[in-house]
């Protein structure tokens, strides 16, 4: 290729200069939308990646002071508005965006943020419903966590006051707002629990826009919620308003005001409850001493009329000896009839009797009774016995049978 001799040639330094310097000149301060891509964390803490839509690619830098304050996690695919300054990187000759602010595009960088802590710690259980602890009936020292100078406090002290007389409330004051209170809230949250001074915890602020409540969003409260042994209801902000910690505290009021007369029990309705208590109380005392007197008049009564019982006992007695005596007549008089019906035939049945029909019994020498002819010889004596008396023989002759 021919050069003209009053050409001027640029070295590449020269030229990436030329080029660095008028574009760092006109484009100092540019938003540019993209779908962010190639991303890349190294070690060093800066973000790099590519900004591109269906046209074209534009490489980005994010350096590490400006990654620390965003309050998003940056993701692949993530359609974005990033502001900063075009300028060209030397050593390679390629232009490059100096990202200082960084926005997803339809979505404020503190809701993505909110979705994307929410969704991380829902993972981790800390907003589980069977993790809720029930709020004490009655308790006696209350325990808050806000502002010292808020309307928060106020409210919550005139509400205490009126339903609640002679509690005691322990306020740790803390800043609600602005860089490091979310530090000062966890911490407050933890003092209370490990002094075990308090019986319920209210955690809370005022209304505000996302900004202004976003301690209430942080990690490092939303946690020392989670770890609280004591209930903690949580109060922030209107009752359009919600954050994170009302998902993690025990029970989420819509106001601080509320919030009150949700750990307190209106003094009107804990005496309407002593009141039934004490009715219900009288009413069964009264059953229970009339029961009581109606039988101590029945053992009176008893102990009134002994002659009347005496006197009916006598009487049983005394039917009782004339059915005893019937009975044994009657007995007496069967076993006599009975008797002499045996007698009858026992006497029918008697050799005495058989005797005093004429008869007699003979025995010979021996005593023996003599039954048989064979047994008598002529000569033979043979004793008699009669009905009345007997008589001594000789036998004279034998007749056989």
């Amino acid at each position: 290729m021919q050069m003209g001799s009053g050409e001027t040639v640029l070295s590449v330094a020269r030229l990436t200069a030329l080029l660095q310097e008028l574009v760092e000149e006109n484009f100092v301060d540019v938003l540019v939308e993209g779908e962010l891509s190639n991303l890349a964390r190294p070690a060093s803490g800066h973000c790099y990646f590519t900004l591109k839509d269906a046209e074209a690619q534009l490489r980005a830098a994010l350096f590490k002071p400006q990654a620390r304050a965003l309050r998003f996690a940056l993701e692949n695919g993530m359609q974005v508005i990033c502001r900063g300054r075009v300028s060209l990187y030397r050593q390679r000759g390629e232009v490059q965006l100096i990202v200082d602010q960084i926005e997803p595009s339809g979505l404020g960088g503190l809701q993505l943020a909110f979705e994307q802590l929410k969704q991380r710690l829902a993972a981790e259980g800390l907003f589980a419903e069977d993790l809720k602890k029930p709020l004490p009936a009655f308790p006696t020292t209350i325990g808050v966590v806000t502002s010292p100078t808020g309307a928060a406090i106020r409210d919550i002290l005139n509400v205490l006051e009126r339903r609640g007389g002679g509690l005691r409330v322990v306020l740790c004051p803390v800043r609600v707002q602005g860089a490091g209170s979310s530090v000062e809230i966890a911490t407050a949250i933890a003092d209370l629990n490990r002094l075990k001074a308090v019986d319920v915890l209210i955690v809370g602020r005022g209304g505000g826009s996302l900004e202004d409540l976003w301690a209430f969003n942080e990690e490092s409260v939303v946690r020392a919620i989670h770890r609280s042994g004591v209930p903690v209801v949580s109060a922030v902000g209107h009752e359009t308003d919600f954050t994170l910690a009302d998902l993690a505290a025990d029970l989420r009021a819509p106001t601080p005001s509320a919030a009150a007369e949700l750990v307190v029990k209106n003094r009107l309705e804990l005496e309407a409850h002593l009141d039934h208590l004490l009715a219900r109380l009288q009413r069964r005392s009264e059953e229970r001493l009339l029961l009581a007197r109606e039988r101590y008049l029945g053992q009176l009564r008893r102990l009134r009329q002994p002659a009347e019982l005496l006197q009916r006992q006598r009487e049983r007695c005394t039917h009782l000896e004339k059915s005893l005596g019937s009975a044994l007549g009657q007995r007496l008089e069967q076993g006599a009839a009975l008797l002499s019906v045996q007698c009858g035939k026992l006497q029918s049945l008697s050799p005495l009797e058989t005797l005093a029909r004429g008869y007699s019994i003979a025995f010979d020498g021996s005593d023996t009774i003599l039954t048989d002819a064979g047994q008598l010889q002529a000569g033979q004596t043979v004793r008699l016995r009669l009905s009345r008396g007997g008589a001594i023989t000789e036998v004279k002759r034998v007749l056989k049978p």
